[in-house]
């Protein structure tokens, strides 16, 4: 399975448990604390995967990688951005330099 597929399935599941018991789903008790709350948690796995990147073990990389995607599309649920959003502000820098793109923020 793709990365795009594996993200989409993650994002599907994420939608589905949003609205389930906090007790039972970590999910659901990520979104009930908040925007705020998942914000932190976001950064803390960006930290957490930047230190991995640093000491360069990949499956370690991998890993908080993966926490960090998971944490970011919480983040995205909890304010209320679908995925597509992203993939279509992705989709329009495509082919566009990357010094050009972010000298037009």
């Amino acid at each position: 399975m793709s990365l795009g597929q594996t993200l989409d399935a993650l994002a599907d599941t994420i939608a589905a448990r949003a609205g389930a018991d906090p007790a039972q789903s970590y999910t659901a008790s990520l979104l009930a604390k908040g925007r705020a709350h998942c914000a932190k948690k976001l950064g803390e796995e960006a930290v957490e995967t930047a230190l991995a990147a640093v000491a360069e073990d990949k499956t370690h990389i991998a890993e908080e990688a993966a926490d960090l995607l998971f944490h970011l599309l919480v983040t995205l649920r909890a304010c209320d951005v679908a995925p597509a959003a992203v993939a279509a502000a992705l989709e329009a820098r495509r082919g566009a330099s990357g010094h050009d793109e972010k000298s037009r923020r």
